[in-house]
C-alpha cells in the first residue's frame, strides 16, 4: 500500500461520520476519487456515487461500501450539565464506560467521557450487574445545564467515539516458521470505511494502471447503513445495477471464545467471500465465479458466514427486478466498539481481488448468473 493510500485511509478513518451525519467522509472520498473518476455524483441521502468506464456501458457493476460508523445522539442535557444519548447502530453496553468521545456542535468539537455512577457508592448487589446504555451519561466537564449549552450543546448533536488511526508492523509465523511480514491497522469506523477505501482503491487501480474492463463501475460510498441499510436503498434505485459486490468487513473469529462455526474468517489469512448472512442468500453462480477468480489469481481467501446480521447487499440484492450480489470482507476484530484492527495486506488482497473479478465481467458472464 502506497504513502498516499494510506493517508486516505488514515484521513477517511479518523474523520467524523455517525450514521446520518456524514458529510465529512464522503467529501474525502469524493477528493480522493474525483481524479480517478469519469464522473461522480450524490443522491438524496448523501450517498456518493464515483463512475469508471469501461469498453462498454453495461453491465453496470456497483461496489459499495458505508461510510457511516456506530456513534450516538445527544437526547438531554440535565441540571447537572451530563448528556443523555441515544446509540446511532449497534452498541454492546460493556464496551462503552470509560471511553472518551467528541460532541460535534455549531462551536466546533467538544470532548466528553461516557461514564455512570462509580462503583464505590454501587450496593454489593449491583457492582457485578452490567450498566446499561441507559445508565450511562456523557461528561463534558460542565456543572450545570448553562456551563453545557454555552459549549454548544443542544438535543440532537452528534456524538463520535475518540479513537486515532495507528499501525503496528509485525513479522508473521505459522507453525514455528518465518511467513513474511504484515502491517495492524487499528482505529475506529473500520466498520465500514475500510469498504469506501477498497472501493476507490479498486477505481485509482482501474485508471492508473489503464486495465481493460467490459462494462461500467460504479464504486459508491453509501450513507445510514447503520440504522438500517438506508442509503443502500437509494443507491441502488439510482444507480440500477446489473451485478453488485458490496465491500464489508467481516467479524474476525481468531478471537478467544469464539468458535469456528460462529465467525470462521481470521485476521491475516485474506479477504473474506460470505456465503449467506441473515440478510442475503449470495447469488450461487456470482459465488463460484468470484471464488474461482481468486483461486486461479492465488489470491489468498476465506469463505465465511454470519448466522446474524446483515450488510447493504441485503437491501440491494432485492432492489428493482433483482440483482445477483456478493458481499467480499475483510476480516476485523473488535467492530463496533472504539477501535478495531485489521490486516492491511488482507485489504490489499481484497482489492486485487475485485479488480480482477471487474475484468472478467461482461454481459455474457453477467447474464449466466441468472440463466434458467
Amino acid at each position: 500500500m502506497d504513502k498516499k493510500s494510506l493517508a486516505f485511509l488514515e484521513k477517511l478513518t479518523n474523520s467524523f461520520g455517525p450514521a446520518g451525519f456524514e458529510k465529512e467522509p464522503t467529501r474525502i472520498v469524493r477528493d480522493y476519487v474525483k481524479r480517478y473518476s469519469d464522473a461522480t455524483s450524490t443522491d438524496g441521502l448523501g450517498s456518493l456515487l464515483f463512475t469508471k468506464k469501461g469498453t462498454s456501458e453495461t453491465p453496470v457493476v456497483l461496489i459499495p461500501g458505508h461510510v457511516d460508523e456506530v456513534g450516538f445522539i445527544v437526547s438531554s442535557i440535565n441540571k447537572l450539565g451530563y448528556l443523555t444519548f441515544n446509540p446511532l447502530g449497534g452498541w454492546f453496553d460493556q464496551v462503552l464506560l470509560g471511553q472518551r468521545v467528541k460532541v460535534r456542535t455549531s462551536k466546533g468539537l467538544i470532548p466528553g467521557i461516557i461514564a455512570a455512577k462509580p462503583p464505590h457508592l454501587l450496593p454489593t448487589e449491583e457492582r457485578s450487574k452490567v450498566v446499561v446504555k441507559d445508565k450511562m451519561f456523557i461528561d463534558i466537564g460542565a456543572s450545570n445545564e448553562e456551563e453545557a449549552k454555552e459549549m454548544g450543546i443542544r438535543i440532537g448533536n452528534p456524538v463520535m467515539p475518540d479513537s486515532t488511526f495507528s499501525t503496528i508492523d509485525k513479522k508473521v509465523f505459522s507453525k514455528g516458521k518465518r511467513k513474511g511480514s504484515d502491517t495492524i491497522a487499528i482505529g475506529k469506523a473500520f466498520d465500514d470505511r475500510i469498504g469506501a477505501f477498497i472501493a476507490a482503491e479498486v477505481v485509482k487501480t482501474l485508471k492508473e494502471k489503464r486495465i481493460a474492463h467490459p462494462n461500467t463501475v460504479v464504486g459508491a460510498a453509501t450513507t445510514q447503513e447503520e440504522v438500517g441499510l438506508r442509503g443502500a436503498r437509494t443507491t441502488a434505485y439510482v444507480v440500477k445495477p446489473d451485478v453488485c459486490l458490496t465491500l464489508e468487513v467481516d467479524i474476525a473469529g481468531d478471537v478467544p471464545g469464539i468458535e469456528a462455526n460462529e465467525a470462521p474468517t481470521k485476521m491475516g489469512m485474506g479477504p473474506s467471500i460470505t456465503t449467506y448472512d441473515s440478510s442475503m442468500i449470495p447469488n450461487q453462480e456470482l459465488l463460484e465465479f468470484v471464488i474461482s477468480a481468486a483461486d486461479k489469481a492465488k489470491i489468498p481467501h476465506q469463505l465465511s458466514q454470519m448466522a446474524r446480521g446483515g450488510t447493504d447487499a441485503g437491501i440491494i440484492h432485492i432492489s428493482n427486478a433483482g440483482c445477483p450480489s456478493l458481499v467480499i470482507g475483510v476480516p476485523t476484530r473488535h467492530i463496533h466498539a472504539h477501535a478495531g484492527m485489521l490486516s492491511l495486506t488482507d485489504t490489499e488482497n481484497a482489492v486485487k481481488l475485485l479488480v480482477e473479478v471487474v475484468k472478467k465481467l461482461d454481459k455474457k458472464k453477467v447474464a449466466s448468473f441468472t440463466e434458467v
